[in-house]
Formats: structure tokens, sequence, C-alpha cells
């Protein structure tokens, strides 16, 4: 097993940021293509581009979970 750094990351981040378009495109009504902009352009992908949060670890819920909240901090998730 091959393990995760610092170096290899970039491998394990589409895939989740395609979870994660999916998700927000549908919730919010954006197309694919804003979604996509709105992950990489936010806290969250600047945390989870960096290993030492391991937030790759997580899974689309928890990491649509901390996306949604920081679109929409009034609401307290």
């Amino acid at each position: 097993m091959t393990n995760i750094t610092q170096d290899n990351l970039y491998l394990l981040l589409p895939s989740k940021v395609s979870w994660l378009a999916e998700m927000l495109s549908e919730d919010t009504g954006a197309d694919v293509v804003e979604a996509v902009r709105r992950i990489y352009n936010s806290d969250l992908y600047r945390k989870l581009e960096v290993e030492e949060t391991k937030l790759w670890h997580e899974g689309p819920v928890a990491l649509y979970a901390e996306i949604f909240q920081e679109n929409n901090p009034q609401l307290g998730m």
C-alpha cells in the first residue's frame, strides 16, 4: 500500500472534487462548471490540498457539510 504524502495527494483530489461538484450542483442549481469553480476557490479546498489536515480521509458527505457551512455560516450546521 502506498502512503499518502503531500507529493501524491493530488491524485486523490479530482475524485473528491467530482463528488462535491455533483452534490453542490444538485443542491444549488448551479451548473457543474460553476460548482467546480466554487470548490476550487473555497477554504475547504485550500485545506483539502494540504496532506497534514487529513481531510482527504473524509468522505463526500462530510466534505460537503464543511463546504456548505463555509457558504452558509448563518445556518450553523
